[in-house]
């Protein structure tokens, strides 16, 4: 089997409500690369990547000059065992992660179609039936927040992330945490997530302000020894997101005692070969995982599922249904959430199928 030609589309995502985050940060219309290869045996593969606008190094415009870059090595190669054509496209472009992941997504597509397998069982073997949501929480008034986290409990969430910073306002922080605990009660997760966006200063004054109430505290500061300071300093536990993304970071944050969970984001990550490798790295670390993606339609989540659901239930702490986010859907028959949990697709390889009447024709044919 050989790679004959990758096809690239654009997909607006439009976000149900405006997601505000801190810094300025905002997912409104944010568009997805949608990516499908084709080879010469009739079997195509799905990738797909959405980054979202200053929130990591990634913008969605990269991604198809970086696979015209990268084609001379991609067509007319075995698709077969992603890690292998992965590890020559990382020689021939370093780094553009982001970009590469759309393209292991797809490869791993492949290899499971070939397999007539589901990714899960190729990701090390279905360990969850179904895996518990989060439900995030866009920055805005404190008490619309809350009535946002009663609803989505009353449709079967447990978890809830809470978004902060977007006022650049600590005590609007401390009141947007406190509502959203008073509202799901005592038992349910709950954590703020300032995307970076907090001083060590604040953070640690909304976190000695809110340690009555059994917070988890995300990625407050830029960088891991602010965050390190700042559980220091509170107590209080720590998931750590944009610093998180590769072996050396992860073994960081690790020795800096600040990493009581993680998220691990396949884009952020170069896709499901590397994003499987530091999910294997904590097993034995030992964080609990948030196995998820940036931001993406029915694909991303649909890959994101496989992984998740192959990982000991022990260690998972969440995923995210990042399609149900936002629209449109890719796949109207993709998996969605109920009564708090996802299933992962049933079908071979990712098991998603896009709707091509739905998004158009395709940006680019690379050949």
């Amino acid at each position: 089997m050989r790679i004959k030609r990758l096809l690239v589309w654009q997909v607006p995502l439009t976000s149900h409500a405006p997601y505000h985050m801190a810094g300025g940060k905002t997912c409104d219309t944010v568009t997805s690369i949608l990516l499908r290869v084709d080879t010469d045996e009739s079997i195509s593969g799905w990738g797909e990547v959405c980054p979202i606008p200053h929130y990591l190094p990634a913008y969605a415009e990269g991604v198809r000059p970086a696979l015209e870059y990268i084609a001379p090595i991609v067509i007319g190669a075995d698709p077969i065992g992603p890690e292998a054509l992965m590890g020559q496209v990382d020689s021939w472009l370093q780094g553009h992660v982001y970009a590469k992941s759309a393209l292991d997504l797809a490869l791993w597509d492949i290899t499971g179609k070939r397999a007539k397998l589901p990714l899960y069982a190729l990701l090390g073997g279905r360990q969850m039936a179904r895996i518990p949501l989060y439900h995030s929480i866009t920055c805005i008034a404190p008490d619309e927040m809350a009535v946002i986290a009663g609803e989505a409990q009353a449709e079967g969430m447990a978890q809830f992330q809470v978004k902060l910073g977007a006022d650049n306002n600590w005590e609007a922080d401390v009141a947007r945490l406190r509502l959203v605990r008073e509202a799901v009660g005592m038992g349910p997760l709950v954590y703020g997530d300032w995307n970076c966006g907090a001083s060590r200063l604040d953070a640690t004054r909304v976190g000695n302000a809110i340690a009555a109430y059994d917070i988890m505290l995300e990625q407050p500061c830029a960088t891991l020894e602010e965050c390190a300071a700042v559980r220091a300093a509170t107590g209080l536990p720590m998931k750590i997101d944009e610093n998180a993304h590769d072996t050396a970071s992860l073994l960081r944050a690790y020795d800096l005692g600040c990493m009581d969970a993680v998220a691990l984001k396949l884009s952020k990550s170069g896709g499901l070969s590397a994003t499987r490798r530091l999910r294997d790295l904590c097993l034995h670390l030992g964080p609990r995982m948030c196995i998820e993606d940036t931001w993406g339609s029915d694909v991303i989540t649909g890959a994101v599922l496989h992984l998740a659901a192959s990982t000991p239930s022990s260690r998972i702490m969440n995923t995210c249904d990042l399609s149900g986010y936002v629209v449109p859907r890719l796949d109207p028959y993709a998996p969605a959430r109920s009564s708090g949990h996802i299933a992962p697709p049933e079908g071979l390889g990712i098991g998603v199928n896009p709707d091509l009447e739905g998004v158009g024709q395709p940006a680019a044919i690379i050949d």
